[in-house]
């Protein structure tokens, strides 16, 4: 193979540039996840404030460092990460929520996100792991099994 078709990490760039644009669609859809439930966090009322308030920023500080680690991904895969709020809504299925106050409503929507996020980065499990990126697939493995346990979690306060 020639080297003008190799990243810097040893992947041929067009398997990159695939992997890339479905982590891009990820990072947007984190991106959305993010401020939702930062959202969440700030207008949540009720009797259970304190323990939903402490949880929902638990989450928005994992979901920020999680960005971080997509965009780094992607940078590592020789492609540019999605760096505006227009690309995020153009690539994210997460709908952005206002007006969220009970802490049902907002299970129910963090669920709804996280249900998203799964999908996404199976396929992009699948797609990495099909190309040699062990890279991503570790961490999209490290994401699943992180989302799993969030999701029976939050299912279980319902």
């Amino acid at each position: 193979m020639k080297l003008s078709k190799i990243n810097k990490i040893g992947l041929k760039i067009a398997d990159s540039e695939k992997v890339a644009k479905k982590l891009n669609e990820l990072l947007s859809n984190y991106q959305i996840f993010y401020m939702n439930v930062r959202g969440f966090h700030w207008n949540i009322e009720g009797s259970d404030f304190f323990v939903y308030h402490e949880k929902f920023e638990e989450l928005y500080n994992e979901s920020l460092h999680n960005i971080d680690e997509i965009a780094e991904r992607i940078l590592a895969l020789g492609q540019m990460p999605y760096h505006s709020f227009g690309s995020y809504r153009q690539f994210s299925t997460i709908m952005e929520v206002e007006g969220v106050i009970k802490s049902k409503d907002a299970v129910k929507e963090i669920l709804e996100g996280l249900q998203q996020l799964l999908i996404i980065e199976r396929k992009i499990l699948k797609l990495s792991s099909s190309i040699g990126d062990e890279g991503t697939v570790s961490l999209m493995s490290d994401y699943i099994t992180e989302q799993e346990k969030l999701v029976w979690m939050f299912s279980a306060s319902l």
